[in-house]
Formats: structure tokens, C-alpha cells, sequence
């Protein structure tokens, strides 16, 4: 039997045995929105699109600006607490990380326009706000019984077939995923109001992307007599900035209810991926290491899906209110360029991807000087064939309190869970994460 060259046997192994997450699973993670806020928002699930008045309001439709009464800023903070069961034939394991970060900045300029009778003012708006936090960890470990590595590198690939040693056996099976960074956005919303019965608003956002994975592969095997162990470790860092574009509308009809519809254009990124491999396998009928090593650079750009919002609020007077939101996002418009290129991994998001709704319900009652306020999400998976626990659910409630002198302290604490795949052997079944965010938001607000 021919020997295959060993260099052809890592390349083979590297580009099926990808353990960091693949173009087109990158442009999906980078299309998501963790909905980072400020307390109040948060404390309503995000359902914010037909009420306005809150500096987040302006990242679901700008026109909530102009609803504004005075100058404003805020500042938040949060807490994250992460856990993330991983399953991998039936071996279950718990992870846990602990992360805060600063979450929120922005504030408002209103102007009266006093000498018109139909636009009452206009509103300017500056907003900092996480997107997408990407710290997280965890380890998976088991025993799928196809080992990925079988040959001996130092026996296997030289001029004696007869001396070839196979290590069909698996012992352990590991693989530890570690990643950090952050998307950010600042956005910047004008908006005007038409005889407090129409609000209208536009928003431009720019972005940073900052990405980092780290993924480790370990597998230990036996052929009877002699082990091997290897461990690829596979790193992934992307950085770029984009920019989208937002527009909405706010009517209220009547003082007890307003309807919103915004649309928020795709974000256009363009972005770098540096990632690099290293192998190294260790058998014990050999002293030395077999070790190898590569990386790569190169540039490409990725079209996120754009976000269309319909929003329903009632509201009791001073008393209280009741918030929907249907945002809905169509992932198979995901894009990787230049298209030449990404023939294929473009393909595959049209054929696996699908459009998703999301629900998004806020309530809020106030008790003079406390409010009291609760939400609830759901967000549909937005990979085809999915079961519903793939989908994001949570809900959230919190406090807000008047402090007088037009400043207010508001608390938030949510809670989302789903279920997520992640393959990282390429002869076994896909591990599976159980993944709980649990997130308490602080945010104080001053009034001018």
C-alpha cells in the first residue's frame, strides 16, 4: 500500500477537524444582539419599540427620541453570571464564569421649537451599548469510541508497512473552548416630534468587533499495548468595525396607545481573521513529540440580516404600561464577500438558515416614587430543523426609584436559557451546551 506524505495527513486533518467555529457560523454569532440596555429596558425584556423615552429605545427605533421630554443622560453597569452544561455522551459537566462589564453610556439633547405649531421639538441622541459579549468557557468530556487520531506518526508514514501501529482504541476524549471579546456599537439618532402625535427618527451605528477563541482537542487512545495522546489547539482572533442605519416612526393615536415600526439596516462589517493550528501527538513506543504548526491572515466581509419591528404599547395613564415588540430578522440574507470566495459557505446559509421572530412583552406600574417592572422574551433559533429548545427564552423584572431632582436609580436582573450543538469530533455526534445567562443591570440617570 501507497504511504500517504504526512504533510497531506495534517492538512486533511486540519480542514476537517476544526474545532474554532467556521465563516458562516461566525457571521451568525456576529448577527446577534445580547440586548445590553439600560436597567428599565432590560427590566421590560427590550419590548421598548412603541414607548421611546429611554436612551436603548433609540437602538430598537430612533423615533423614540423625540418622546423625550427634557435633556438626559445615563450610565449602566452589569453583572453577568454564565452556566453552560455540556453534554457529550452522556458525560454532563457544569461550568461556570462570572463576568461585568460597563454596559451602557448615552444622553439626549431635546430642543423646543416654541415659534412652530406642528413640530414641537427635536431631539438629539448619542448611545454606547455592548451588542455582543463574547467571554465564555467550557469543557466537554467523554467517550464517543472513534478516535480521531489512529496513526503513529513516526511508524505509520515511513518505507515499512509492516511496522504501521493503529490506535483504534479510545480512552478519553476532551475538548476545552475558551472565548472573549466584545461587539460594541455607538449610535447616533435624530428625531422629531409632529404635534405630539407622530414621532419620527433616524439613526446611523458604527461598530467594533473583537473576537478571540481558543480551542483545545485532546484525545487519548490505545492499540492494546502502546498509547497515544494528542492535542490540537486551534486559536481564532477577528477584528473589524461596520456601520448600519436605523429608521422609525411612533403615532399615537390616542393618549392611551402608540404603534412603532422601525426597520434597522444590515450591519456591514469588514474584518480580519488571524487563526493559527498546533498538533502535537505523543505515543509511548516513541521519546519524542511529533509537532506541527501553521497559521493564516486574511480579510473578507460579512452583510448581517436586517431587523424589521413592529411595536404595540398601551398605557394607563400615570400609573402603568404594557409594551410589545416583534422584531424579525431573515438570517438567510447573511453574506460573506468577496462572493467568489464564499461560494459555499454562502450556500450553506441560504439552504440552512431561515427568518426568525422574536416576542418581546414589557410591563411597568408605578407606586409613586418606586416602579415596579417585568418582561419576557422569546427568539426563535435561527438554524432550520432546530427544536424548540434551541430557541432563547428568558424573562427579567426590576426596580426603579425617583430620586428627585430629575434623577433616578434603576435595577434589572434577567434571565435567559437555550440549548446549542457544538461538534468538535468529526466522526461523532455533536456535544451539546445547556447555556443560563443570568445578568443584574444598574443604571443611574440624571435629568437636566
Amino acid at each position: 500500500m501507497k504511504k500517504i506524505p504526512l504533510y497531506f495527513l495534517l492538512f486533511l486533518t486540519f480542514s476537517i477537524q476544526s474545532q474554532i467555529i467556521s465563516s458562516s457560523d461566525a457571521a451568525v454569532l456576529f448577527s446577534g444582539d445580547d440586548y445590553y440596555g439600560t436597567a428599565r429596558f432590560e427590566a421590560l425584556s427590550g419590548a421598548f419599540g412603541a414607548l421611546g423615552g429611554n436612551m436603548s429605545a433609540g437602538e430598537v427605533n430612533p423615533a423614540g427620541m423625540a418622546v423625550f421630554l427634557e435633556d438626559q443622560s445615563s450610565v449602566s453597569l452589569a453583572y453577568r453570571k454564565t452556566k453552560i452544561n455540556t453534554s457529550f455522551y452522556e458525560n454532563t459537566i457544569s461550568n461556570n464564569d462570572q463576568f461585568i462589564n460597563f454596559s451602557q453610556a448615552g444622553g439626549v439633547m431635546v430642543f423646543d421649537l416654541r415659534d412652530d405649531e406642528n413640530w414641537r421639538k427635536v431631539a438629539l441622541g448619542f448611545n454606547y451599548s455592548i451588542v455582543n459579549d463574547f467571554d465564555n468557557s467550557f469543557i466537554m468530556e467523554g467517550n464517543s469510541g472513534t478516535p480521531d487520531f489512529i496513526d503513529d506518526p513516526f511508524l505509520n508514514y515511513d518505507s515499512d508497512n509492516a511496522n504501521d501501529v493503529f490506535y483504534n482504541n479510545v480512552d478519553n476524549q476532551s475538548f476545552i473552548n475558551t472565548t472573549n471579546g466584545l461587539s460594541d456599537r455607538f449610535t447616533f439618532s435624530i428625531a422629531a416630534d409632529y404635534k405630539d402625535k407622530l414621532f419620527y427618527g433616524i439613526s446611523i451605528s458604527t461598530y467594533n468587533l473583537d473576537y478571540r477563541q481558543v480551542a483545545d482537542l485532546l484525545e487519548s487512545n490505545n492499540n492494546g499495548t502502546d498509547t497515544l495522546d494528542a492535542s490540537l489547539i486551534q486559536t481564532l482572533q477577528t477584528t473589524g468595525s461596520g456601520f448600519s442605519l436605523g429608521f422609525g416612526i411612533i403615532a399615537k393615536p390616542i393618549n392611551a396607545l402608540r404603534l412603532g415600526l422601525s426597520y434597522k439596516s444590515p450591519v456591514w462589517y469588514d474584518l480580519t481573521d488571524i487563526y493559527t493550528d498546533d498538533l502535537q501527538i505523543d505515543v509511548s513506543n516513541n521519546p519524542d513529540s511529533f509537532t506541527d504548526y501553521s497559521e493564516g491572515i486574511f480579510d473578507y466581509k460579512v452583510t448581517t440580516p436586517s431587523v424589521a419591528t413592529g411595536s404595540l404599547a398601551f398605557l394607563f395613564g400615570k400609573r402603568g404600561l404594557l409594551s410589545f415588540d416583534y422584531p424579525y430578522k431573515d438570517y438567510q440574507n447573511t453574506r460573506l464577500r468577496p462572493t467568489a470566495s464564499y461560494m459555499t459557505e454562502n450556500q450553506d446559509l441560504s439552504t440552512n438558515l431561515r427568518g426568525v421572530s422574536q416576542f418581546r412583552i414589557g410591563t411597568e406600574w408605578r407606586l409613586e416614587m418606586v416602579s415596579l417592572r417585568g418582561g419576557y422574551l422569546m427568539a426563535q433559533s435561527p438554524y432550520k430543523g432546530d427544536s424548540t429548545s434551541n430557541d432563547l427564552t428568558g424573562y427579567s423584572f426590576g426596580l426603579g426609584f425617583d430620586l428627585g431632582n430629575r434623577s433616578k436609580l434603576d435595577f434589572a436582573y434577567t434571565n435567559t436559557t437555550h440549548n446549542q450543538p457544538y461538534a468538535f469530533l468529526q466522526a461523532s455526534d455533536s456535544g451539546n451546551l445547556n447555556i443560563e445567562n443570568q445578568r443584574i443591570t444598574a443604571t443611574v440617570v440624571i435629568g437636566f
